[in-house]
């Protein structure tokens, strides 16, 4: 992805976009700044400049999986159109050459790398735009201080102790050497493994002289490999151990009691404590952990040690300020001290940007939180945003992994957006001989492979095969064991790499790029206007195709029969091509209804414009959608391509036709009735076994629902699932408010940075083995899943499995390979490579979990289940885990004597908050509508890391005091709690979770704020179904531009719905988000811990 983007098409005119607001005036607000192909907060219209263009490549099985390679991605498409009157625009430029981030001499080009006989020999056709999108580095705020940061402290209130707070300022890169100051605090009580965070329940004993943590293990350096060499610069270290004090969350009275030492409270008695439980003797390997310097005797290896806070002392037994969990009753209390709801564990603000590099020292680095704004330098490990590990340190063993009640799976996003600053993939050909493998596990050359014999042999870090280097490969090693041409060489010394695909890739060319549009013209998609929004939609992304011979389009329209359009230069008006047999459906001539773009351009233009029109008094409420669908492919079954849908209704009559499955005719399924759960399951094999063949040839999918009903998401989402396409809702449909997200959203999909025709592959070293791919694709063999489109904003889950022992110490390898069609109609194989060390220490694991990857994993387990389970016992399941791995770290690694403190570790802190949201989440939810419940599923299917959390727990930001805050504070405030008692009745709040914006107005808002932000002096002036406007006050810029930012970080046009208080359906709507209050049936944030608490005493005893 090295090579230069291509200027793109111009715009055939800049008039004026249809309006699709009457009587409101225009929005001026354009794309926000980063996001390329995002047009933000405008009504469509045309703009200048054109899109990237859909790859085509070989038709299915034309490429041979040597061995079993996979396939990789395209370049970006063209510059970003220049929007007018909001957020700059972002425009793509020739990326110049720089120089390399790496502080090491010889830096690999930026360009295409030859191979041959004798040194390396380098052409440079340029890289990618220096401003190219940021590939979401914002998510919802986390808790976690800025990576490699050293928190400050504060008192807390009520006491004099204090503890480490997160986001707290300092360096991001400590010095080595640079530890505070040794000996522990004297509020501090049995010292606790770095990382470790109580919440108090009872007071902290005093600390002796003399205690202190044993440092943990130490990353090995393990047999000197090809890797990059260890730059001067230290690492970002973990977050430093914390303990917040929850008020007194007490268990049984039976437990509670005083730790050794220390005071008893004012009228209660001293309890005997159970045994504590000690961290397991450390293993001492070559090297520091993660690249920093031994401690400093009697320190911390990861800054301060940890702090044990004592709660406001009170009455063993009782539960302060808590109400009682299910079946439990609450000890009665005559003086409950208040829990300071401050200091239990939430998410907090992003830290500022961040340098990350993924090896230090030739160690692994643990990666940030997909929430930090970080540039990633790539020194031998591929960037996070690629690919990352639920765990960054890799047990040895099936029984340590299943101790820690951890999951160890990958989640690969391999055409992810870097950040602008960031160096582009290096694009590495090796000519006719292919790029170097080993002839065994056929895995990719690496940095991770060792080369011996003066260069003539190389192990392979896979399979442990060592294998003849090839003769014009060869290379003399340098003292250190290194190549000496390594940092030369791309693929020896990053992460990620494209290497140029060979013939034996492929049995064919590559495919032209085909787009097919397929438009539902049905009494109710006419009536409501969206056959209206997909038609204009279509005429205007139409610029953003690519010119050139390689871009062909198709149309066709559908209700209860199906209309192809004659598309040819010939004839003077498009000619219509009824298909009457919904049964068995046929397709006319191919090469007359898909042309080339160039030839038919403005015969498409007229069609659009006159579809609307055209099937105006159209009577047929009937949908043929599975017959038009299978009409389309048999268009495209030769090329393969994009088809893309739009679809209103349930698909009724004719191939695949459905009936309404609602319980009763309801909205509203409880999820309590038996076999609810089969209502989540696709009605039959019809549409999946369309899909396995549209896969099969290549073709990707993507739907457009525009509905006002029920239309069976369960059953039509197979075909998006299965090609590696994507499901979009708007439900209710608007015709006010939903077409620009319409049209925002069908530009995105053809312009976002994407890869056609792939397989992909993942590879792990001698031990691990793969057990299970999830996500969108289609999967015909166990090793390989097929892609027939690969883009930007999708992600696929590994889980991982032993098949084997590992050796304490040495480093674990793990390759994704994938094979794939580029927009400009290249083959390439994109390699990505991670190491992580291999540990026997369970405190290890712990330490080096990775909270985003985590929950990612969790979520999308769920989803999994809710369609074969019954949602209580998925809910209990995703509880059940939870409290595993905390019980699991409470028992082997937290060093308290005393029973009454619940034990968070630092990594995982923020656990039960998101477990807890994801149970009150949609997906989840013991009522709900059914096809809400399929979109969502469908949805966490291909759903990447940063937008995991996110999902259901939302970001919440206050907007009427914007105005107020400085201009050199960031774009996006920090956020609040999703708790009612941080809301207030005069406050306007904007809550967003990467799909949906809830602007929320409270009963008693300032009239001056409301005429700022929506031009009229009441809320009940503010029609319900509201478009973002722009005045010219600063509050209103200011909002705008915090939506901007929000859609580019998520790259998703958010769609604005308004929520007022005074409106029972709005309020309700908001207050679902609002996971930490007690809801309908559910429990509070502090009960949810109080349970958890619990749950791991039970376990204990």
């Amino acid at each position: 992805m090295a090579a230069p983007v291509p200027p793109g098409a111009q715009r055939p005119n800049n008039a004026p976009p249809p309006n699709y607001v009457p009587g409101s005036q225009g929005n001026p607000n354009p794309l926000a700044a980063n996001m390329q192909n995002l047009n933000i907060n405008r009504p469509p219209g045309p703009m200048p400049g054109s899109g990237p263009m859909l790859g085509s490549g070989p038709m299915p099985g034309s490429g041979p999986m040597p061995g079993s390679g996979p396939r990789p991605s395209p370049p970006f498409g063209q510059s970003p159109q220049s929007f007018p009157q909001s957020a700059p625009s972002y425009g793509v430029q020739q990326q110049q050459p720089r120089p390399s981030p790496m502080a090491r001499p010889g830096p690999p080009p930026p360009g295409t790398m030859t191979r041959p006989g004798g040194p390396s020999q380098v052409s440079q056709p340029g890289g990618f735009p220096s401003n190219y999108p940021v590939g979401r580095p914002a998510g919802p705020p986390s808790s976690q201080p800025p990576f490699g940061s050293r928190p400050s402290t504060r008192p807390l209130v009520g006491g004099g102790s204090s503890f480490p707070q997160p986001g707290g300022g300092g360096p991001s890169f400590p010095q080595p050497g640079g530890f505070p100051a040794t000996g522990p605090p004297g509020s501090v009580a049995t010292a606790l493994p770095s990382g470790a965070r109580p919440i108090g329940f009872g007071s902290p004993p005093p600390m002796g002289p003399g205690m202190s943590m044993p440092p943990p293990s130490g990353m090995p350096g393990g047999p000197m490999s090809n890797g990059p060499p260890p730059p001067m610069m230290g690492p970002g270290a973990f977050p430093r151990g914390s303990q917040f004090a929850g008020g007194a969350m007490m268990a049984p009275p039976s437990l509670y009691g005083q730790p050794p030492n220390a005071h008893p409270l004012s009228g209660n008695s001293p309890l005997s404590s159970p045994p504590a439980h000690s961290i397991p003797p450390p293993t001492t390997f070559p090297g520091a952990p993660y690249g920093r310097p031994p401690p400093m005797s009697g320190g911390f290896p990861y800054g301060a040690p940890p702090q044990q806070i004592s709660s406001t002392p009170g009455t063993p037994g009782s539960i302060y300020g808590m109400g009682p969990m299910p079946n439990q009753s609450m000890t009665t209390v005559s003086s409950p001290s208040k829990i300071d709801l401050n200091q239990i564990p939430r998410p907090g603000s992003s830290s500022s940007p961040i340098v990350y590099e993924t090896r230090v020292q030739n160690q692994a680095s643990p990666p940030p939180p997909t929430t930090a704004d970080y540039i990633a330098r790539d020194t031998g490990n591929c960037s996070p945003r690629y690919m990352r590990c639920t765990i960054s340190q890799i047990p040895c063993t099936v029984d340590l992994l299943s101790t820690s009640g951890m999951q160890l799976a990958l989640i690969v996003q391999p055409m992810a957006l870097s950040h602008p600053s960031e160096e582009p993939i290096q694009v590495v050909d090796f000519g006719e001989s292919g790029p170097v493998r080993c002839s065994r596990c056929k895995g990719y050359m690496n940095p991770f492979m060792k080369f011996i014999d003066q260069g003539r042999k190389f192990i392979c870090n896979l399979c442990g095969y060592t294998d003849e280097t090839p003769r014009d490969y060869q290379c003399n090693l340098g003292p250190d064991g290194r190549r000496r041409d390594a940092d030369e060489r791309p693929e020896l010394c990053r992460g990620t790499v494209d290497f140029v695909a060979t013939k034996e890739y492929m049995v064919r060319d590559p495919m032209p790029a085909v787009y097919f549009f397929l438009i539902d013209v049905s009494m109710n998609a006419i009536q409501t206007g969206a056959t209206a929004a997909a038609c204009s939609a279509i005429q205007q992304v139409l610029s953003d195709l690519p010119e050139g011979p390689r871009t062909f389009v198709g149309i066709a329209t559908f209700d209860s029969t199906i209309h192809f359009y004659n598309l040819k230069r010939a004839l003077q008006q498009p000619l219509m091509l009824i298909v009457p047999d919904v049964q068995d459906v046929y397709t006319p001539l191919e090469t007359d209804v898909i042309v080339q773009l160039s030839e038919c351009r403005q015969h498409l233009e007229i069609l659009l414009e006159s579809i609307p029109t055209m099937f105006q008094e159209s009577k047929s409420p009937e949908s043929a959608f599975g017959a038009a669908v299978k009409a389309a492919f048999l268009a495209m079954k030769s090329t393969g391509g994009k088809l893309m849908v739009f679809q209103s209704v349930l698909p009724s009559v004719g191939i695949g036709a459905l009936s309404s499955r609602e319980a009763d005719g309801r909205a509203n399924t409880s999820a309590g009735e038996k076999e609810a759960h089969k209502l989540l399951q696709p009605a039959d094999k019809t549409l999946r076994t369309m899909a396995i063949e549209f896969a099969e040839y290549q073709v990707c999918v993507d739907l457009f629902i525009t509905s006002q009903a029920y239309v069976d998401i369960a059953s039509i989402s197979e075909i998006p699932r299965t090609t590696g396409g994507q499901v979009y809702r708007y439900y209710p449909f608007s015709a006010l408010s939903d077409p620009p997200k319409l049209y925002n959203d069908l530009r995105w999909n053809i312009t976002r940075p994407q890869g056609f025709e792939a397989v992909m592959r993942v590879r792990c070293s001698q031990g691990i083995q793969v057990q299970e791919y999830s996500g969108n694709f289609c999967k015909r063999i166990p090793t390989d899943i097929d892609l027939p489109a690969i883009d930007c904003d999708k992600a696929v889950m590994v889980t991982l499995k032993h098949d084997d022992k590992l050796q304490d110490g040495a480093e674990c390898g793990f390759q994704c390979a994938i094979l794939y069609t580029t927009i400009s109609g290249e083959r390439r194989i994109r390699v990505i490579n991670l190491s992580l060390p291999c540990t026997n220490m369970l405190s290890n694991l712990f330490r080096s979990a990775d909270l985003d990857s985590q929950f990612a994993c969790m979520l999308k387990h769920a989803a999994n289940e809710i369609p074969s389970k019954a949602l209580p016992l998925v809910k209990e399941q995703a509880i059940t885990s939870c409290i595993s791995v905390l019980h699991s770290y409470r028992q082997f690694c937290a060093t308290v004597t005393s029973s009454g403190q619940l034990i968070l570790p630092e990594a995982l802190k923020l656990l039960p908050l998101y477990t807890l949201a994801l149970t009150k989440g949609v997906g989840l939810q013991m009522d709900g509508r059914i096809d809400d419940r399929s979109f969502w599923i469908s949805h966490v299917s291909s759903l990447s890391t940063p937008l995991a959390i996110p999902l259901v727990y939302p970001r919440l930001i206050a907007v009427h005091d914007l105005d107020e805050r400085d201009n050199d504070e960031t774009v996006v405030p920090s956020p609040i709690p999703l708790q009612s008692d941080h809301l207030s009745d005069e406050g306007v709040y904007f809550l967003e979770n990467g799909e949906d914006g809830l602007i929320y107005i409270g009963e008693s808002v300032n009239s001056d704020i409301l005429q700022k932000l929506f031009d009229v002096p009441s809320a009940a002036d503010i029609p319900n179904q509201y478009v973002l406007q722009k005045y010219d006050n600063q509050l209103s810029k200011k909002f705008n531009d915090v939506v901007n930012e929000i859609r580019r970080q998520r790259s998703s046009y958010l769609r604005i719905k308004l929520c007022k208080k005074a409106d029972p359906a709005g309020n309700m709507l908001f207050q679902s988000y609002m996971v930490e209050d007690r809801g309908v049936g559910g429990s509070t944030y502090v009960d949810f811990l109080v349970h958890v608490h619990r749950q791991i005493q039970h376990k204990l005893n």
